[in-house]
């Protein structure tokens, strides 16, 4: 019997997200548009609309549409030397279905994973309930939250299948640089590893060093075991769609998945597959990945100086990218108990956040720090913040 255990985030978002006034910054989604903002987002005023409601609702294409595998492939292939076809890309429910069946697909007892930490709880725990052995990769705040590969190389075993990533990082809201990835690409092809990288905040990088540039999808790496997993919903602003996927430059991993993937899913919804497409298109992408960064960067602003005002009660490394922050709380020089923190910020002020070391660290790390989803409406955030203020210099003063 596969062992599940609690899915800490989501048990907690579903408990409290719908606390009546919530002033909601644990959501991770960069702030959602309806269809008619999508729409108006078109630089082609003359393009039909996302929706074709003269067409018969039967079963999409099973692997998801022409039209929009094609474009999640070419979203991809930003980068690459070679085009990604769209035949190597999958449609699913979500990024959180795409991560769940390649590794009901891939993974079994005897099989070794290497997996950033702190990361999205999905990332490591499906893994061990599958019966395969899980090596945390600690992400760490001096180092920025950017992977180290000589630690990498000293996780890595004979039996070790695959190198888990997640680019931009959540919590941490993190860049792997370019040149990182490849190093972790280099360690893998040596013996034959999958890489498989959640890429679900990408292409969100808003706030990169002027050193740095946007790093590529894992797929670009020229690796062909490389996996990718994505989704309309954080990056793209339209989580009410459940439009994911899942690209590898390995046909085999593709066909295993797809095969898979008839025991769970015929087709995803047929409205669905034509928004995104939608907003895939070259007419609509451009506008809404430029609402998107302006709302973060503008965002992270009014967080970084929310920060440096409580700088004696809170501090954080400063986001690069994604939509997600970690931010410690501290009283009298100590961590706070971040459950009890969380619970009590909500009740007396609206507000809120995740507690990380509940979510992310095992109830052992990241003490006394939360998860801040900032990408959300800027008055909301700016609201938040402001209570959260009167909320500190009341009670950790």
């Amino acid at each position: 019997m596969v062992k599940i255990v609690p899915f800490e985030v989501e048990q907690w978002m579903d408990r409290l997200e719908t606390t009546p006034g919530v002033l909601n910054i644990a959501e991770t989604c960069a702030a959602s548009v309806s269809i008619d903002e999508l729409t108006a987002l078109s630089e082609d005023k003359n393009a039909p609309g996302p929706l074709d409601l003269s067409r018969k609702l039967t079963y999409g294409a099973i692997r998801g549409s022409e039209q929009l595998r094609g474009r999640v492939a070419h979203l991809l292939g930003r980068g690459a030397t070679a085009a990604l076809p769209s035949e190597n890309v999958v449609v699913t429910q979500g990024a959180i279905s795409a991560n769940f069946l390649l590794y009901y697909t891939l993974l079994g007892p005897g099989d070794h994973v290497v997996c950033v930490y702190p990361t999205y709880q999905q990332l490591y725990s499906v893994p061990q309930s599958l019966g395969a052995d899980v090596s945390l990769w600690r992400l760490r705040s001096e180092n920025n939250y950017v992977p180290d590969v000589e630690e990498l190389k000293q996780l890595v075993r004979d039996n070790t299948k695959m190198i888990v990533i997640n680019n931009p990082n959540n919590p941490c809201g993190s860049t792997i640089p370019t040149a990182v990835l490849r190093d972790i690409v280099d360690v893998a092809r040596e013996k034959g590893i999958i890489v498989f990288a959640d890429e679900v905040y990408s292409p969100v990088f808003h706030s990169l060093p002027p050193d740095m540039e946007m790093p590529p999808s894992i797929l670009a790496m020229g690796y062909g075991k490389t996996v990718s997993t994505g989704s309309m919903s954080k990056a793209f602003a339209l989580a009410g769609i459940r439009v994911g996927w899942i690209a590898s430059r390995d046909r085999s991993i593709i066909d295993a998945v797809s095969t898979a993937r008839d025991y769970t899913t015929i087709s995803v919804s047929q409205l669905d597959d034509q928004v995104a497409s939608y907003a895939l298109s070259d007419a609509v992408l451009p506008s809404l990945m430029k609402r998107n960064l302006d709302i973060a960067k503008t965002n992270l602003a009014i967080l970084d100086a929310f920060v440096r005002k409580h700088s004696t009660h809170c501090s954080w490394v400063k986001p690069t990218a994604g939509t997600t922050a970690l931010v410690q709380f501290h009283k009298g020089g100590k961590p706070v108990n971040d459950e009890d923190f969380v619970l009590d910020v909500l009740d007396k002020t609206k507000a809120l956040f995740m507690p990380a070391s509940t979510c992310f660290g095992n109830g052992v790390d990241f003490k006394g720090s939360v998860r801040i989803g900032y990408v959300c409406h800027t008055d909301v955030l700016s609201e938040a913040l402001e209570k959260l203020g009167h909320y500190i210099d009341q009670h950790l003063g």
